[in-house]
């Protein structure tokens, strides 16, 4: 029997480890290694589970309970501006608080630590329209909100104390957003997150790895460029990227049955290899080492802003519905971090949970609570399926 991915189960790494970096880095804890079990077949399986009830696509351009709206009170009673594009609050509800925190207490025992945090929650109006999602918003608006993201980022990102600033959107009811409003949030925190330094820690293997590279742009304590020469680098082309590499490799592959979905002069868009949720998105751009929305060029931004239309656009077209997600960026943690070596790469995660219609959502239950994660469509079929999908919002067909 040959071995067919699209029907037979089987595993994927969900990281690299290059061996020869685990070796020259015995403190690195070996559980990061992840792996995810892919089983295709289970798709044919029947669901008498729990079915959503897809958001609401009729809703008014403004409704006047809306602590979001322009003009309007918000819960704690400060009021909106009437603003025209987009508006920054610090939250009402902040899961962390300003400075000074209280000095760090006595532990019991080594396993029951604690250490104070600090930082700041800010909330990203994206527009002053109630209805309008970035999935219907035109490309000069969405170019507005990563000019505030930019901006956001620095502001946080140079305050005394903040380690990390993190730009995150829930959107749709099951992904826990609490107001329908087009709307994002930046948290700054005293200390890197979990997942992004996780990240932060294997680029910064790959690139002192001795794994096999391509073409592909190289970044870490280096410049990198599709098209400059050895001479145009000064002899110094820098390290490895992780993410430059798999972008390269990806966008290399054939379109039919690969798993990019749309890409333009300097982003691509795909399913990654290792995604968990059906139609996870990882974007990136790709043309040169990026490690921070700091750092994009004009065009650069306005190349992101597209992308983010037609991704977005997908994936309402997917099931005719307001597509659920969370989405992040990733990227260096400050703008003026420890990070000097630039081993971050920008990237935005975006991880929905619908799987087969807009009414039945993947659960991360059982088996991927206490073993590892596991998915039934690969990420080929969800690529395939979101190619298909119009760039034209069906709502304006």
């Amino acid at each position: 029997m040959d071995f067919d991915a699209d029907t037979h189960p089987h595993r994927r790494r969900k990281s690299f480890v290059p061996a020869k970096a685990v070796l020259t880095t015995p403190t690195v804890n070996p559980l990061t290694n992840e792996f995810i079990l892919v089983s295709p077949h289970r798709t044919k399986r029947p669901w008498l589970g729990q079915t959503e009830t897809p958001q609401s696509l009729d809703l008014p351009t403004y409704d006047p309970a809306c602590y979001l709206c322009p003009g309007n009170s918000r819960s704690g009673g400060q009021q909106n501006p009437v603003y025209e594009n987009t508006h920054t609050f610090v939250n009402d509800f902040s899961a962390v608080l300003p400075p000074p925190t209280p000095p760090t207490p006595v532990a019991p025992h080594p396993l029951l630590t604690v250490n104070p945090v600090h930082g700041a929650c800010d909330v990203l109006i994206f527009h002053p329209r109630h209805d309008l999602t970035l999935a219907r918003l035109q490309v000069p608006d969405i170019q507005q909100i990563i000019a505030e993201w930019i901006r956001i980022y620095h502001f946080r990102g140079t305050q005394d104390g903040i380690k990390y600033v993190q730009i995150f959107e829930n959107k749709g009811a099951i992904m826990g957003c609490s107001n329908p409003h087009p709307h994002g949030q930046v948290w700054s925190l005293s200390e890197v997150p979990t997942l992004p330094g996780t990240e932060l820690e294997f680029l910064r293997r790959y690139s002192i790895s001795e794994a096999p590279t391509s073409n592909a742009p190289r970044g870490p304590k280096g410049m990198s460029c599709f098209t400059c020469s050895m001479s145009q680098l000064n002899l110094d082309p820098g390290r490895p990227c992780l993410l430059c590499e798999y972008a390269y490799a990806e966008i290399a592959l054939p379109i039919e049955g690969g798993r990019v979905v749309v890409k333009n002069d300097y982003w691509v868009a795909l399913v990654p290899w290792w995604a968990t949720w059906p139609f996870e998105i990882l974007l990136l751009p790709y043309t040169r080492h990026i490690p921070s929305i700091a750092e994009l060029s004009v065009e650069e931004q306005s190349s992101l802003a597209e992308i983010l239309s037609k991704v977005t656009v997908r994936y309402d077209n997917l099931f005719s519905c307001s597509f659920a997600y969370s989405m992040g960026i990733h990227q260096r943690p400050t703008p003026v971090s420890d990070d000097d070596e630039n081993i971050a790469h920008l990237h935005v995660h975006f991880s929905p949970p619908l799987l087969r219609s807009a009414s039945v959502k993947k659960f991360l239950v059982g088996f991927e609570l206490m073993a590892e994660a596991q998915r039934d469509l690969t990420p080929e079929q969800a690529a395939t399926r979101l190619r298909a999908c119009s760039e034209k919002h069906y709502l304006n067909e």
